[in-house]
């Protein structure tokens, strides 16, 4: 089979942007095809993740970029998956070019969350819901959130002060990452002396409403050596996907379990295994959701996740020496809903092929993007990806 490689990636600063959404892709969309040919002349194929049409009152997004992209009469798609339609979107990309079908493919995603303001976004995520069993009773995502936190502080002993290190960890990162939504340090005093939310999750353990947009461009191996320098391609070399009940009442709330099997799926087609990682994107869009995944995917022994805080080198026995969310993750970085398994995607390609600038992590090699939609793993995709 074609092996598939993204030979460009692109992606709009991520926040509150005065852009639509169609503009924010064009942001993207251009670096992306800085140094390549017009997307007309080689684009086979588009998907777009997008969470809602409700930010825009706008469907059809897979027309519409592809028409912003001057890719008239070629496929294209809009993919669904709440939070993880992003991922799904390269997912769908891989596959087309692996198959043999698609020689190059874009994968898309964008969003423009705060077209609808808090009320708007707070509804659109709750559409996530189950509408029977949870979204008549009013919950919210933090409140869901909230009770998978309160289910892990009572399971392994984690505190609240244990969640805030993540946040700290992750604004640190953020602070190197040009396109991050927060660019400033903060302290694990400040969250925890943030208003709560959701007890135990306080403001700053909550990713924030974002705008933006990222392109991914997916590459047979033999079409990206006509287009680019090979040292300037990343492998994807393993994907998982799969689903969970989509009530969380209705799910064993001490595991992560769709990840579990995503990663290990991924890990499976790669040939490798989870301590062979070395920088991991995981969906924090609150900070409980880190230390569940670092378990999931197996990077820590269960009831340590908490450690994904601290340097490697200060971790117990069992865990891996993955960086977890160089990019400042969710959480920092911001979480522009349908685009943000593209930007974990962007972050690893930056990564691997040295381009990250002072977030850089040393001999970085091989990458898991872990991407969730609805609460936890109503959805998941993973992605492994390695130097070419």
């Amino acid at each position: 089979m074609p092996e598939p490689v993204i030979l460009s990636v692109g992606a709009s600063p991520v926040g509150e942007s005065e852009l639509t959404g169609r503009d924010l892709f064009s942001v993207a969309l251009a670096e992306a095809f800085a140094d390549l040919p017009d997307p007309a002349e080689i684009v086979d194929a588009l998907y777009v993740g997008n969470q809602s049409e409700s930010y825009e009152h706008q469907i059809m997004y897979g027309t519409l970029l592809a028409e912003w992209a001057g890719l008239r009469h070629t496929p294209a798609e809009r993919v669904e998956g709440c939070a993880a339609a992003g991922a799904l979107a390269l997912r769908h990309a891989v596959r087309d070019v692996r198959s043999g079908e698609c020689d190059v493919v874009l994968a898309c995603g964008v969003e423009k969350m705060t077209a609808g303001g808090t009320a708007g976004a707070t509804d659109a995520l709750s559409a996530a819901f189950d509408r029977a069993l949870e979204q008549r009773s009013g919950i919210t995502a933090p409140s869901q959130y909230a009770l998978l936190a309160k289910r892990y502080c009572h399971e392994t002993g984690a505190s609240e002060e244990d969640l805030a290190r993540v946040a700290v960890k992750n604004h640190a990162n953020a602070t190197k990452n040009p396109r991050a939504q927060y660019q400033s340090e903060i302290d694990a005093e400040t969250v925890l002396d943030s208003s709560y939310v959701a007890r135990p999750l306080k403001l700053f353990d909550c990713a924030p409403v974002s705008d933006g947009a990222a392109v991914v461009v997916v590459a047979s191996a033999e079409a990206a050596e006509t287009l680019v320098d090979s040292e300037e391609t990343v492998r994807a070399s393993g994907v998982g996907a799969g689903s969970n009940n989509l009530a969380v009442a209705e799910r064993d709330l001490t595991f992560v379990e769709g990840a579990h099997r995503a990663a290990t799926q991924a890990y499976e087609e790669a040939g490798i295994e989870a301590s062979e990682i070395d920088i991991a994107e995981v969906h924090d869009a609150f900070t409980v959701c880190e230390p569940l995944l670092a378990e999931a995917v197996g990077f820590a022994p269960r009831g340590t996740g908490v450690q994904c805080a601290l340097d490697p080198g200060d971790r117990s026995d069992g865990w891996s020496d993955v960086q977890v969310s160089s990019s400042g993750g969710l959480k920092a970085r911001g979480h522009p809903i349908g685009a943000t398994g593209l930007y974990q995607a962007v972050e690893a390609y930056e990564q691997l092929t040295g381009r990250a600038g002072d977030r850089q992590v040393e001999d970085a090699e091989r990458a898991l993007l872990v991407n969730e939609g609805g609460v936890a793993d109503a959805v998941t995709v993973a992605h492994v990806l390695e130097v070419a």
